[in-house]
């Protein structure tokens, strides 16, 4: 299969969590544009540390480059790409017109630092799988892995997350990166997930490339032993999907896919 230069959608790629997925980079900067700057994060440092919200992808250009696509198997349309997908102010005009033209799942990997926006929350609640996260159990060990605008709080993120399970009809995952930094923590951050219950927990350690070393999988093993009354799953021990990706490499590089 000839390899597709494309500038916003990448793969499809093996995903441990949904098996066959197409991305969708709502932002596709020249580099990281995020409200984080994690220290685990596979795409390297944040170069626009930002909570702004704004159009850098007319959704007309996603829908060309779908239509570009020849037949392929694809699970999940997911929306991730090279930084936090909610900064994206056309999220909600992006799924909708996603929605009219394919049929596939629409699935959003976010970093949860925008749901306690109104206009994200109802942008998230158009997605079949949205997948938040924590990795911490207080604004200090928050502030530490995660390395947030100086204005982010973490119980507010808590509790945009608890408003967003109210509202959410689809299926919410909590995805937690367990690293070094935060390992210690694995029974506090067990316990706030606990009292999100949602309904999946994806149990991960940074497997590509990138500034930390992963757990080993014993003490990833472990760690989830801490989520077990609740539906959880490791990236150690998940099932993938023999997957032939259409986009170049350098495509799938820039978004940390190889």
């Amino acid at each position: 299969m000839v390899k597709k230069n494309f500038k916003y959608i990448y793969g499809p790629v093996s995903s441990w969590r949904l098996g066959s997925s197409l991305g969708i980079d709502p932002i596709s900067g020249k580099g990281k544009i995020c409200t984080f700057d994690c220290i685990y994060c596979q795409l390297g440092k944040t170069a626009i540390l930002t909570n702004e919200r704004k159009i850098f992808v007319p959704a007309t250009e996603i829908i060309k480059e779908l239509d570009l696509l020849p037949t392929v198997k694809i699970d999940y349309i997911t929306f991730s790409g090279r930084g936090e997908p909610t900064l994206a102010k056309n999220l909600g005009q992006m799924i909708k017109a996603i929605k009219q033209n394919r049929k596939e799942k629409i699935a959003i990997l976010t970093n949860s630092s925008l749901l306690d926006k109104y206009e994200v929350k109802e942008d998230l609640t158009l997605a079949d799988f949205v997948m938040v996260k924590i990795d911490a159990p207080s604004q200090k060990i928050f502030e530490k892995v995660n390395r947030p605008l100086v204005t982010m709080k973490f119980d507010t993120i808590l509790r945009a997350i608890d408003n967003f399970k109210h509202i959410f009809k689809g299926k919410l995952a909590l995805q937690i990166m367990f690293i070094e930094e935060n390992k210690e923590y694995a029974s506090a951050i067990a316990q706030i997930t606990k009292e999100i219950k949602p309904d999946e927990v994806q149990v991960n350690t940074p497997l590509r490339p990138c500034a930390v070393k992963p757990l080993p999988e014993e003490e990833l093993n472990d760690i989830k032993g801490c989520f077990s009354s609740l539906n959880v799953i490791s990236v150690y021990e998940a099932s993938r999907k023999d997957v032939k990706p259409i986009s170049n490499k350098n495509t799938l590089a820039r978004r940390g896919k190889i």
